[in-house]
């Protein structure tokens, strides 16, 4: 789950980065010449389709992820109750066996 974590800090990086880069690029070709400017507009074009692949990618990770651990939480659940339970009942029975070996020697 801590891998897919930082996977999604990643992708999230990645995002800003381009973001990042679209506005720089914004900011370039407004002083670019035409033809630079139609070439710089086709990079920015682009740049924006693949961020929103990659926010689409990134929703549909969480999503599965989400997913996931709703279902192995609900398998896991009663198991670390009944669980619970044993280990409460073996502590019971340690502090029993305890106070009969010492309650012995007293």
């Amino acid at each position: 789950m801590e891998e897919q974590k930082s996977k999604a800090s990643e992708i999230e990086k990645v995002l800003k980065e381009i973001g990042d880069k679209i506005e720089e690029l914004v900011k370039k070709g407004a002083d670019a010449g035409m033809d630079v400017k139609e070439e710089i507009e086709k990079k920015i074009q682009e740049l924006k389709e693949n961020k929103t692949t990659l926010e689409e990618e990134l929703k549909k990770g969480k999503a599965l992820l989400e997913k996931e651990f709703n279902e192995r939480k609900e398998v896991i659940e009663p198991k670390l109750k009944e669980s619970k339970g044993f280990f409460k009942e073996g502590f019971k029975q340690f502090g029993l066996a305890l106070k009969a070996l010492f309650g012995k020697k007293s």
